[in-house]
C-alpha cells in the first residue's frame, strides 16, 4: 500500500470544504387556493412583501399585489394553465425590477425584461429599476419647449403656445 501523503489529504479536504455554506438558509413557501383570470390566492406567504416576485413548482413567475391577513393575491406573468390548486409557491426575495439601458432600445421584451423578438440577448450596460417607483418631480424634469400639435385643426386651436 502506498503512503498517504498528509499534506495531499488536507488540500483535498481544503479543496471540498471551499465552497461549503455555513448559514442556514430559509425559503418561505405558499399553497395556491385558487387560480382563475392571471390572479393566484396563495396561503402561507406572511412575511411577502408587496410587489414582490414569486415563482411557482413550474417556473411561472408572478407579482404580489393584494396583502391580506391570511392569503396574498398575486398576478401570474406566465399562463395560469400550467397552474392548480395545490402547487407549492415561493418567494424569491426581489421587489419587481427590470433590467434597463440603451441597449433596450427597439427591442421587444416580455413583462419580466427578457427579449422576446429573436435578436438575442440584450447587449451593453443594464441598470435594474423596479416596475413600481415614485415619478420624479416636478422640478427635475426637463421644460417642454417644442409646442404641442396635433394635426387636428379643432384641438391646434384650443391650445395656446406661450
Amino acid at each position: 500500500m502506498a503512503g498517504i501523503k498528509p499534506a495531499e489529504v488536507s488540500a483535498i479536504l481544503k479543496q471540498q470544504l471551499q465552497g461549503i455554506k455555513t448559514e442556514a438558509e430559509l425559503e418561505e413557501v405558499g399553497t395556491v387556493l385558487q387560480v382563475g383570470d392571471g390572479i393566484a390566492r396563495i396561503y402561507g406567504l406572511s412575511n411577502v412583501q408587496a410587489n414582490e416576485m414569486i415563482e411557482f413548482d413550474n417556473g411561472v413567475k408572478g407579482i404580489t399585489l393584494n396583502l391580506e391577513e391570511d392569503n396574498v393575491g398575486a398576478v401570474l406573468l406566465g399562463s395560469s394553465d400550467k397552474i392548480k390548486e395545490g402547487d407549492t409557491v415561493k418567494r424569491t426575495g426581489t421587489i419587481a425590477s427590470i433590467m434597463v439601458g440603451e441597449g433596450l432600445l427597439g427591442r421587444v421584451i416580455n413583462t419580466i425584461g427578457e427579449p422576446i423578438d429573436g435578436k438575442g440577448p440584450i447587449a451593453g450596460q443594464l441598470y435594474e429599476m423596479p416596475l413600481e417607483r415614485k415619478a420624479p418631480g416636478v422640478i427635475y424634469r426637463q421644460p417642454v419647449n417644442e409646442p404641442l400639435q396635433t394635426g387636428i385643426k379643432a384641438i391646434d386651436a384650443m391650445i395656446i403656445p406661450l
